[in-house]
């Protein structure tokens, strides 16, 4: 289609075409030939499940088409809802409630699940779904070969058991996150994310009185948010405990619907929930067969579709609601729906036209590299200050207007309807919004679903304000150690994404995305939206590098005497040293901890004016042993930790004692060359840094070409470095 070609790659009109397969091409090629699509890139086979195979030969699995399972197998049957959804034999209620949700939502749901496709004509046994991977929508084309266990699905199914799109859905994101048993626990908040690209976060069920909480939902849903919940279990021996009320302990359940009905002179209010098995229902007021609904009348039973059957879907009042349920899950397509405050009167009452976005976002990716810029969080304040850096520019102040949210994000109040001595409180509280800007941030960590092993690291991010004299440069350690953050996410958590909602004033400003301890790798994305105005920064900081040659002090009297023996007893042809003497000379001055290598001479050698010879005269191996004392007394007042080596943070505060100031990737590139990738760096791997790093700029320095000197000098250390 024309409009796929203007459409921007990984936008949901043109998605990345996932393992470069293009379902449109695949699916011409199968009609034409009359073959069913077979995928080579996802076998029918035991690796793809993932998980160890039963030894019962009765269980084993096998791998069917759906025409084959049962015969009247459809795609679709009738209309698309949440009990199409059932959870089979994987720990995977996260993301299947997460899909329950998103039934709701038909403008949400064609965009995963395509329309047009079916298990009739034209049927080639090839299927296609989209979801959301940070920043990109992205294409999966998967065949309908289905793991069968004693002749029934072995993971989603639906209700009816001849209706197969939650399975096949299940499969493509399967395939997408490496096999089926990668999708085994995970937070609500994973599925939601990927299923429509919105923000995803949790509420406290008791930080809210029941009335609030049902407002909130209500209006959360009528916006087009999906919401799921859970009850915290205490100990993994708790989770999957069925209490005597019906509900599952640690296991994800959609909110499908709020409603409201009339009993006597109350008014309860409901909340419809929905379990993914498909079937064990909570058992109290209100729930199916509860005797509460004897005292409603027909109609209004009739109206808000009441089933009396065991499917995993069932009503709740809010007041039980609030007392046994303990977090709910929300999931915004839209930063401007996380202003709770805007609820219509009712959930019949159609919702108010919503204004046009004034949202911009501005998109990263970074990585946490050991020893480089892995540096842990604030506790360790001598790595953390090397955490990748973000600058936002905030210029413009938000336009009055209602919002009457909290700046804490998930750990805000909100007070009930009737008028308190708060509300001046709030009053003046949201005049000093007006004047701000409203930033909304999320930070994500990216593939860290492998196989059955979920290893999420404890992540957080900080945002701190620059004053103008340090605008756009890298901030010292020193900075970090003097300043307090303006912002934060809060506490580290060991989930995929953390985000805040937050008011600012005009003015430039940094975010540190961080893992708890440093040196643990990681790839993260961030997302930051912002009110229509302010300028998002959209390249993390790359320090400047540049190299003041710091004078060592003169050649001591007594390795003034080390040299004049050296020379006399091994220069005697030439009054030169190659490197073995060198290495000789140096070794017998220097500390034992401290000897250097021959490759290490070599490079000294190559560091200096040689004038194509592989040797030192006198009076530069004077000046080069000068030198390496030098060297020494840096290394060991950097080596805090007297271990005889350095670790990666410290050779960046060693390097700049020196007189060089590189940026990260630099650091990381002399490690990786000079400490093997170890996290530890010997006295002679710090002397090789310093040799290549001196010859580098005394070559850039010489450089006549422009097109090098418009590069810049980041540009040309990387090049050499990695040769």
């Amino acid at each position: 289609m024309e409009t796929d070609k203007k459409a921007p790659l990984g936008s949901i009109a043109n998605p990345i075409k996932f393992m470069d397969q293009d379902f449109k091409t695949l699916l011409e090629e199968c009609l034409k030939s009359g073959k069913l699509f077979a995928d080579p890139t996802f076998l029918p086979e035991q690796k793809s499940i993932g998980m160890p195979e039963d030894p019962d030969p009765k269980k084993a699995t096998k791998w069917q088409r759906p025409k084959d399972i049962s015969e009247n197998a459809v795609f679709v049957e009738g209309t698309i809802g949440t009990t199409d959804i059932c959870q089979g034999q994987l720990g995977n209620c996260w993301l299947l409630a997460a899909l329950s949700s998103l039934t709701m939502h038909p403008k949400l749901f064609v965009k995963v699940v395509p329309p047009n496709q079916s298990l009739s004509k034209p049927y080639a046994g090839i299927f296609h779904f989209r979801f959301w991977q940070y920043g990109e929508w992205v294409e999966v084309v998967v065949d309908d070969w289905l793991p069968v266990r004693e002749g029934r699905l072995l993971f989603s199914y639906s209700h009816t058991r001849h209706e197969y799109w939650s399975a096949l859905v299940e499969k493509a994101y399967a395939k997408l996150i490496g096999c089926y048993g990668s999708l085994m626990g995970g937070n609500i908040s994973e599925g939601m994310e990927d299923f429509t690209g919105g923000i995803a976060y949790s509420l406290q069920i008791s930080s809210r009185t029941p009335r609030v909480l049902w407002r909130s939902l209500t209006a959360s849903l009528s916006q087009g948010s999906l919401l799921s919940c859970f009850i915290q279990a205490s100990s993994n021996h708790e989770i999957g405990k069925v209490t005597g009320d019906g509900l599952i302990k640690g296991h994800a359940y959609a909110i499908t619907d709020t409603d409201k009905v009339a009993k006597a002179s109350d008014e309860i209010l409901l909340l419809r929930l929905r379990n993914p098995w498909g079937f064990v229902e909570y058992r109290g007021p209100w729930s199916d067969k509860s005797k509460e609904w004897d005292e409603v009348v027909k109609a209004e039973k009739e109206r808000i579709e009441l089933k009396k059957k065991e499917d995993g879907e069932f009503w709740i009042s809010a007041e039980d609601f609030s007392s046994l349920f303990d977090i709910v899950e929300l999931c915004s397509v839209n930063p401007d729906t996380l202003v709770e405050e805007k609820t219509p009167s009712s959930p019949s009452s159609p919702s108010s036209p919503s204004s046009p976005s004034t949202w911009t976002i501005s998109e990263h990716e970074g990585f946490w590299v050991s020893g480089s810029s892995a540096g842990g969080s604030r506790r360790y304040n001598r790595s953390f200050w090397k955490n990748p850096q973000f600058q936002l520019v905030l210029t413009e102040q938000d336009l009055a207007e209602e919002d009457d949210e909290d700046d804490e994000g998930d750990e805000d109040d909100e007070d009930d309807e009737e008028m308190n001595p708060e509300e001046k409180k709030r009053a003046e509280k949201q005049k000093e919004k007006a004047k701000q800007c409203t930033v909304l941030v999320e930070l994500l960590q990216k593939n860290r679903r492998k196989k059955t092993k979920v290893h999420f690291l404890y992540i957080a991010f900080h945002i701190y304000k620059v004053p103008s004299e340090l605008q756009d440069v890298c901030l010292s350690r020193n900075f970090f150690m003097t300043n307090r953050p303006v912002g934060r996410s809060g506490t580290y958590r060991a989930q995929r994404g953390a985000w805040r909602k937050l008011h600012l004033d005009p003015g430039n400003y940094i975010i540190m995305a961080s893992t708890y301890r440093p040196n643990q790798p990681g790839e993260f994305f961030v997302r930051i939206f912002s009110k229509t105005g302010n300028t998002l920064g959209t390249q993390d900081f790359t320090c400047s590098s540049g190299f003041l040659q710091v004078m060592a002090t003169p050649v001591s009297p007594e390795d003034q005497v080390r040299v004049q023996r050296a020379f006399d007893e091994e220069a005697v042809a030439d009054d030169r040293l190659n490197a073995k003497e060198l290495m000789k000379l140096f070794n017998t001055a220097l500390e034992r901890d401290y000897h250097l290598p021959l490759e290490t001479c070599r490079q000294l050698i190559f560091g200096e004016d040689t004038k194509g010879r592989c040797s030192l005269s006198r009076e530069q191996t004077g000046t080069l042993l000068s030198s390496l004392r030098h060297l020494q007394s840096i290394f060991f007042q950097f080596d805090e930790d007297s271990s005889g080596t350095m670790s990666p943070f410290e050779l960046s505060a060693a390097l700049q004692a020196v007189g060089i100031q590189c940026d990260s990737k630099v650091v990381e590139l002399l490690t990786e060359r000079f400490a093997s990738g170890e996290l530890h760096l010997p006295f002679h791997g710090f002397v090789s840094c310093v040799t290549r790093m001196q010859k580098l700029f005394a070559l850039y320095e010489s450089e006549t070409s422009q097109e090098v000197k418009d590069r810049g000098i980041n540009s040309w250390l990387i090049q050499f470095l990695m040769v």
